[in-house]
């Protein structure tokens, strides 16, 4: 009898199994940039709502596209193997095959595309070609940043500098972009909570790394808590919320107006709450919790700091 060989079907669409490679809890931090320069520019009068509106959903969309692009890439690269700590994801787990993720990116790359546009297009009209032009630079860069950080054919998250993309395009570019798109101008001092809102985030990605450490070396990924060791890591977790939570103080001292603006120092406890239980807790399984901790704390230092800048 001749053996027959059938290829496996592809998963049923399951709106769970998308919802859940959306990775809705990493989304509140994406939108803490855009806040942040919402609140800024409020700060200063310059305030507009559809332009927040519209950037707000923009970064929804990349980070979405980066969610799904790092579900794909880990897959592919092994990183998502037996040996990772954290939640199964999606492909790894056969819930979504990788073409019909690759489908998804394109998706939601040419959405990200055409909401940055439109964002654009409100923002600054017919004026400013120049300016329109740059953004649309750093639209597609941030499209290609969310992509290759853990695909394409030599993905930058595996030499470890997710960090620093995670600094730029979630503090520097969102603060100081969203700021720029409804003021069209850019005082030296919003660099500050933009480094701030940077530091955090990054923060953020070293809980996750710190967790994987072990996955993700044996899978040759060689972020910053690989290259630096559990307990080095550790202390570099400290210095970015430090780093951090300077840069907002400094930017109270420089702009100084209120006693409001300190508001931002009601959030000095959740970060130290989140500092102590990263160096403390050694299991990596109980430092996933850490990372929705510091994503919410980020969150909220971000409220109180912009609300503290209004009154």
């Amino acid at each position: 009898m001749a053996s027959s060989s059938a290829t496996p079907a592809a998963p049923v669409f399951s709106a769970k199994a998308w919802l859940s490679a959306f990775r809705p809890r990493t989304l509140p931090l994406a939108l803490a940039s855009i806040m942040a320069g919402g609140f800024l520019a409020a700060s200063y009068g310059q305030f507009r709502g559809e332009v927040v509106a519209l950037a707000a959903l923009t970064t929804i969309l990349l980070q979405i596209l980066s969610n799904l692009a790092n579900d794909y890439g880990d897959s592919q690269n092994g990183a998502d193997s037996v040996h990772r700590e954290g939640p199964q994801r999606a492909v790894q787990s056969g819930a979504i095959t990788p073409q019909q993720m690759k489908k998804g990116m394109g998706v939601f790359g040419a959405l990200s595309l055409l909401s940055g546009l439109a964002l654009l297009w409100v923002a600054l009209g017919t004026g400013g070609v120049w300016i329109f032009a740059t953004f649309f630079v750093l639209g597609l860069s941030a499209i290609w940043a969310a992509v290759n950080y853990t695909a394409g054919a030599k993905p930058y998250g595996y030499a470890g500098l997710g960090d620093v993309s995670v600094f730029v395009f979630f503090g520097m570019v969102g603060v100081c972009g969203t700021y720029f798109l409804q003021a069209r101008a850019l005082p030296l001092p919003v660099l500050l909570p933009a480094a701030a809102l940077g530091c955090f985030a990054t923060a953020v990605l070293n809980v996750n790394n710190i967790r994987d450490i072990r996955s993700d070396e044996l899978a040759g990924k060689i972020t910053i808590p690989v290259r630096l060791g559990p307990v080095r890591a550790r202390r570099y977790h400290w210095l970015l919320l430090l780093l951090g939570f300077g840069c907002a103080v400094v930017y109270v001292a420089l702009t100084y107006h209120s006693p409001w603006q300190w508001l931002f120092v009601l959030s000095a406890p959740l970060l130290l709450r989140n500092a102590r239980a990263v160096w403390q807790r050694q299991d990596s399984m109980q430092l996933d919790p850490l990372l929705k901790q510091m994503a919410l704390t980020t969150l909220v230092f971000t409220l109180l700091f912009g609300v503290g800048q209004v009154l």
